[in-house]
Parts: C-alpha cells; sequence; structure tokens
C-alpha cells in the first residue's frame, strides 16, 4: 500500500543525498593536484636534489655509497635528509637526466646514456654522476637568495619566551641541562673540525667554514648560557607591559 507521502522513502532518499555529499567532499579532498603543479613540484629541486648533486659531481658512487658517505659526513648536522629521501633523489634526478647512470668499465665522463632515467634496478644497483645539466642546474638553484634570508627559531628560545611560568627550580635545571648539551655538542664539533683540517689539509675549504661558523655560535651560546645562570635569580616582570588593543 502507498501512502502521499512515505517518509521512510524521503528519509532514504535524503540519506543517499547526504551520503553523496559527503562522497563528492571526501573526492575533492582525496582528488589528486592538476598535472600542472604536480609537475612543478617534481621539477623543484629539494635539499636532498642539490645535496645529491653535488656529492655525485665529486664522485660517481651507487645509492648505498652515497648514504654511506653522506653519514660519514653527518649530513643531518647541515642538511635536511634522510636515507629514504637518497634513493628517492636518485631515481628523480636520474629521470630527469641531471644524473646519469654510469655502466660497469665505462668512462665517468660523457653524455648521457639513451637508458638514462629508464633504470631497471635500484639505485643500489647503479653507479651515479652529475651530469652537465645537473651542474648547471645546481650552479642555478645556488644563486636563489631564499638561502642567505632564513632563521632558526630554535626550540630553546622557544622555552625561555614560555619560561616565566615554569618554577626557578625547574628553569635553572633547563638552563643547565642546555649548557651541559651545548657543552658536549661543541666538543663534538671541534673534534670533527680536526678531523677535516686532516682531510682536507688546509683552512680554505667549505666544510672548515661550515664548522667553524658551528664552533662560533656554540661559544657564544654556552658564554651566554652561563650569564644567564647568573641572572635568573633576578628576574622580574616588565615594569610597563603593552598588550595589543582590543577592537570591536
Amino acid at each position: 500500500m502507498s501512502y502521499p507521502y512515505d517518509h521512510s522513502a524521503a528519509d532514504r532518499g535524503s540519506a543517499r543525498a547526504e551520503a553523496s555529499d559527503r562522497g563528492e567532499r571526501k573526492a575533492r579532498r582525496l582528488k589528486p593536484a592538476p598535472l600542472r603543479s604536480r609537475s612543478r613540484r617534481e621539477r623543484a629541486l629539494t635539499i636532498p636534489d642539490l645535496v645529491l648533486l653535488s656529492l655525485l659531481a665529486e664522485k660517481p658512487m651507487h645509492g648505498y655509497q652515497a648514504n654511506e658517505e653522506l653519514e660519514r659526513r653527518e649530513v643531518r648536522d647541515w642538511a635536511g635528509i634522510s636515507r629514504p629521501q637518497v634513493y628517492y633523489s636518485l631515481e628523480k634526478l636520474a629521470r630527469r637526466r641531471l644524473l646519469r647512470a654510469v655502466e660497469p668499465g665505462e668512462p665517468a665522463a660523457g653524455p648521457p646514456p639513451a637508458t638514462a632515467g629508464r633504470l631497471r634496478a635500484g639505485p643500489d644497483r647503479h653507479v651515479f654522476e652529475t651530469t652537465e645539466s645537473g651542474r648547471r642546474a645546481l650552479a642555478g638553484a645556488l644563486e636563489r637568495d631564499s638561502w642567505t634570508r632564513g632563521r632558526e627559531r630554535p626550540a630553546f628560545i622557544t622555552w625561555l619566551a614560555l619560561s616565566w611560568q615554569a618554577s626557578p627550580r625547574v628553569v635553572m635545571r633547563q638552563v643547565q641541562r642546555r649548557e651541559r648539551f651545548v657543552g658536549a655538542e661543541l666538543s663534538r664539533e671541534q673534534e670533527v673540525l680536526r678531523s677535516i683540517f686532516d682531510e682536507v689539509g688546509h683552512p680554505y675549504h667549505e666544510a672548515v667554514w661550515a664548522v667553524s661558523l658551528t664552533i662560533a655560535q656554540f661559544q657564544t651560546e654556552l658564554r651566554w648560557l652561563r650569564k644567564l645562570a647568573r641572572e635568573l635569580p633576578r628576574r622580574a616582570p616588565a615594569k610597563r607591559p603593552a598588550y595589543a588593543e582590543e577592537t570591536e
């Protein structure tokens, strides 16, 4: 028997419409980025890409050796790069012919072979070197002014801004922890610098400059931390606090 208005049928129709709307919204969220924006991201050279282009311009290596060499150079102290990123970048750069796979017995230099970008095995099975196109791409990326305008936001500075809410005992303990950490890192970097001198044989090298800067920063922070520890007992609130005005 049918009724002029079937509430159950209406409810089912409403539920189907809501489900359809939810499905469409989910599909929009999951919809891949437009091909143009995806290809633009694919073309952009990341920090791991640039690190590998530089390393493999020094010496051809396969993926495992590149990872080991970056570990030896303590890459995570100066660049954000992981082992999986190394393999992803090798394949990406080979597809773009910024790297070439050197066949066994083949000279290290020369034009990229026709098989470049179509690797039949993983990056651990191929020895890669940076091509001329890769060197030009790296040189172009190093011209970006963004390299010179970055500013770090250290976690300890964030903690210090919030530390007035902690007890004086906790604040002093945290400052002492930071001082011990910085002292240990300073000693480690000084040892690294000695090993770099042994390897490069002179002070006019980018590795020497980079580690020397890190040492100078740690030395400066260590002096500042000791001064901070002396001044903490005199901590006091602002005498003339100012706040943003409320707006209606």
